[in-house]
């Protein structure tokens, strides 16, 4: 049996007709970019999300780089990331010119912890990014209750988290702004680059929307130094199919890794974690993370069974090569750094069968009883 660690392609099998009915809509028209498959999918978005606003960008990084841009934030200011997340997180707090400050993760969730989120503020803290790793929102009752206190602004990183809920609330409607990404393996992925943003601020989303498209609201009359990040109406076309399908899409998600959570081997929790949801939180399983120090020859035996997994993330931003400046901090962090030694993805998608799930957990098993 040979396990993709994510059929994407089965997503446009499953809803090919659609699909290429939407494409084709599309193509008819004449009319690629900013026209009404965006508009309609900022509309059916916004309203999934549950928040006021949506503005399609061409990916999720620079959904976030206009948020922080919207806020004014830049040289001179520090904005709090989580030590443990993926590179764009950071770099697009470098690109507006602040400093990023890391805080290490909750070793049960993987998210940024909120314990030490205000030991790390400072006079020129201006924002939080909390991060929904994995497809689990971070604490933002209480990470939300800090930035209040300190007049911070928080910005949620939902590109793993489409669907998620804490507390009722879904990811992109419980800060003052959130970035999605819509990248082909995410939740909720175009076929190609895309991304967005949701807010229930009308001053940023007029000024993403306008700063998107060459930072002109009305043709060649520009009211700010812009960019060209503008989601295209084919990838737009597609999102508002696939997004009929979410929440069908999340629950085979959520069933998997029940299944996960149930039939991996509990004998061996020392030695192997499983991951933890935490009580308020709706897990929709971008990824199902377990933890190992056998995590090299796991995943070699896995691969020898013919299972694709994968590591997220397998070195820290803080420890990159592009961030030379930052390596002499890495001793602080000794929870992510573990982490990224430890953690390996196994497969998950809404297409994986049942059989597949079970040869998986048989395999992960084996391993264990013989290791």
């Amino acid at each position: 049996m040979n396990i993709k660690f994510l059929d994407i392609a089965a997503t446009y099998k499953e809803l090919y007709k659609e699909v290429d009915t939407a494409i084709q809509d599309v193509l008819n028209s004449g009319w690629f970019i900013l026209g009404k498959h965006v508009k309609m999918f900022e509309k059916n978005f916004a309203q999934y999300c549950g928040a006021k606003h949506c503005i399609g960008v061409g990916n999720g990084m620079d959904a976030l780089e206009l948020i922080l841009r919207a806020y004014d934030i830049g040289p001179g200011h520090e904005v709090i990331v989580p030590a443990n997340t993926y590179i764009a997180t950071v770099l697009v707090v470098n690109i507006v010119g602040a400093t990023p400050i890391f805080v290490e993760p909750d070793p049960r969730t993987f998210n940024i912890d909120p314990e030490k989120i205000e030991s790390a503020i400072t006079k020129k803290t201006k924002a939080v990014i909390a991060v929904h790793l994995y497809g689990q929102t971070a604490a933002m009752t209480k990470i939300k209750k800090i930035c209040t206190k300190h007049n911070l602004k928080l910005i949620e990183d939902a590109a793993q988290a489409h669907g998620a809920l804490h507390k009722g609330k879904k990811a992109g409607s419980m800060g003052d702004a959130a970035g999605f990404s819509f990248y082909p393996g995410k939740n909720l992925g175009a076929f190609g680059d895309a991304g967005a943003v949701t807010t229930n601020d009308p001053k940023v989303a007029n000024y993403i929307e306008i700063a998107r498209n060459y930072g002109s609201d009305v043709k060649y009359y520009n009211l700010i130094k812009g960019f060209n990040t503008r989601l295209s109406e084919m990838q737009a076309a597609i999102l508002d199919v696939k997004l009929r399908y979410l929440d069908k899409w999340n629950k085979r998600r959520q069933k998997i890794a029940d299944y996960y959570l149930a039939h991996l081997n509990p004998d061996k929790k020392e030695t192997f974690l499983l991951p933890v949801v935490a009580g308020e939180n709706k897990h929709v399983w971008h990824l199902f993370v377990i933890q190992t120090k056998k995590r090299n020859q796991l995943q070699s035996y896995l691969k020898d069974q013919v299972i694709e997994t994968l590591i997220h993330y397998p070195v820290p931003p803080y420890s990159q090569k592009a961030y030379q400046e930052y390596n002499r901090f890495a001793i602080k962090f000794p929870i992510t750094n573990r982490m990224s030694q430890e953690v390996l993805s196994l497969p998950i998608g809404p297409h994986m069968s049942s059989e597949q799930v079970k040869y998986v957990t048989e395999k992960v098993n084996q391993f264990l009883e013989e290791n």
